[in-house]
């Protein structure tokens, strides 16, 4: 599957010229741009891309790049994927976008009335609970603002209640949430929380139910119900001062791809309502079929009090989030105006036009495509492919949810003892398969992979294939 890039001098000039163009203007996310300095032969290369083409990245060479992140998790159905940007071309004409205040769309609407048609409101819940189910829709524009959304409406939902005390959250060690301040709070992840930590709140966090650390010969069902025993001592102490739990739903992706078993969430729904705080559902990364179902929260047959989605939900074209949540939450902000309750949030994009129509495209994939069933194909393809690199010298585990897995990388594999991190192996097999053709951006020592659902069988081995080669190559000395 690879291509051998054309000798065309003037394309390679092109190409050189505007990395030395990017280089002089801007900065790069997540990125010490130092790296990218040509120092000691270009650490890390910066890669300006052309076009997309389906599970393909092309530079200004004409090289390809499989993309095995999906930009970022971002991307379902291919780039350029021509019935999502055939919506959007089409809307261009009609409206690109009003103020959302006072005035409405045709595609916030349907996609409102979409959203809440495939949400998880599992169908035995009893008609006195139907208050419960997932009933109304606030827009945002990023993963982190529906995070914001979700974490000041369960606070301002107990406030409205005459409950002030209820001003705290409970997140889990090891997640990650988002990088403005409020999601930045309910994230732990080391580096953030060293560096921001006087501009942060004080959550409660609990020990992650990861099956990475499950004891041995342990399952990842004992393990993870095992763990909920470190939740139900923090709702013992702390539910009178607790808004709500937030958690992402079966993967901690950027904490490392970290992976537990539905049924911590089962349990998870039932400490959440014994001890009368909300539960938010961080499905930003890990929603619309990246584990297996359209919504990690189904395969817990259980439905949040919030339900965030982002990334994947305009299949990777425009920034775009929404926040589910219940008629019970909507109801205590249902007032006279005097009353002061009314939510205090606003995005100036707030249901932008362009980005509802590419979101509503997408949704029609998933109901006219047989998708699920046809990832589930594409998994067991992967997880096959996956499976010899379990017995890798410097291979500590490899797991996998649906269409998410990951290698984590280890100096020494039967003590699991981590490789120092100023060595940046994954980096190493970054740095290997790109010129190889494919698009690995490892987090940390974990060589991940949430290719776009496009990918076909053989693409799938020529990635994997490249990514065994790279992970040689790293973890040599």
């Amino acid at each position: 599957m690879t291509s051998v890039p054309p000798s065309d001098p003037s394309l390679r000039s092109l190409k050189a010229d505007w990395t030395a163009r990017d280089l002089a203007v801007l900065w790069h996310p997540c990125t010490q741009m130092r790296d990218h300095a040509d120092l000691d032969g270009a650490r890390v290369p910066l890669t300006p891309i052309a076009r997309g083409e389906g599970a393909w990245l092309i530079d200004h060479d004409g090289k390809r790049y499989l993309d095995a992140v999906s930009s970022w998790w971002t991307n379902l159905f291919g780039h350029a994927n021509p019935r999502i940007a055939a919506a959007i071309k089409d809307q261009l004409d009609k409206l690109e976008h009003v103020i959302f205040a006072g005035f409405s769309h045709e595609p916030g609407i349907l996609l409102a009335e979409e959203l809440l048609r495939v949400a998880p409101n599992p169908g035995s819940v009893s008609q006195g609970e139907k208050d419960r189910h997932l009933a109304r829709v606030f827009y945002g524009d990023n993963g982190s603002s529906a995070i914001e959304i979700a974490l000041k409406m369960s606070f301002h939902y107990w406030r409205n209640l005459g409950r002030d005390g209820k001003t705290r959250f409970i997140a889990l060690s090891g997640g990650y949430h988002g990088e403005t301040l409020g999601a930045l709070t309910v994230t732990d992840v080391p580096l953030y929380r060293a560096t921001y930590a006087p501009l942060l709140g004080e959550p409660i966090f609990v020990a992650s139910p990861d099956c990475h650390e499950r004891e041995a010969g342990e399952d990842w069902q004992t393990h993870s119900l095992r763990k909920l025993a470190d939740m139900r001592a923090a709702l013992e102490h702390h539910a009178h001062e607790v808004s709500a739990v937030i958690v992402e739903p079966l993967v901690q992706c950027a904490g490392g791809m970290r992976m537990y078993h539905p049924a911590y969430l089962t349990g998870l729904r039932r400490l959440c309502d014994e001890f009368d705080v909300h539960l938010i559902a961080d499905e930003i990364a890990v929603g619309f079929g990246r584990t297996g179902t359209l919504f990690a929260c189904e395969q817990a047959n259980i439905t949040p009090d919030f339900l965030c989605l982002s990334k994947g939900i305009t299949g990777g074209f425009l920034p775009f989030s929404a926040v589910l949540t219940t008629a019970r939450v909507y109801d205590a902000f249902y007032a006279e105006y005097t009353a002061g309750k009314a939510f205090l949030h606003s995005h100036s994009y707030t249901g932008n036009a362009l980005a509802c129509r590419a979101a509503l495209e997408t949704l029609a994939i998933f109901r006219d495509e047989p998708v699920i069933e046809r990832n589930g194909v594409l998994a067991q393809r992967l997880r096959e492919r996956l499976a010899p690199l379990a017995d890798h010298p410097h291979v500590a585990e490899v797991r996998q949810t649906g269409m998410i897995a990951a290698v984590e990388l280890v100096r020494d594999k039967t003590t699991r003892t981590p490789f120092p991190a100023a060595e940046r192996r994954g980096l190493r097999a970054y740095r290997h398969a790109l010129p190889l053709g494919v698009l690995l951006r490892p987090l940390g020592d974990v060589i991940y992979f949430m290719p776009p659902y496009v990918i076909a069988p053989d693409e799938i081995d020529f990635m994997v294939e490249v990514a065994v080669k790279s992970i040689d190559a790293a973890t040599t000395p």
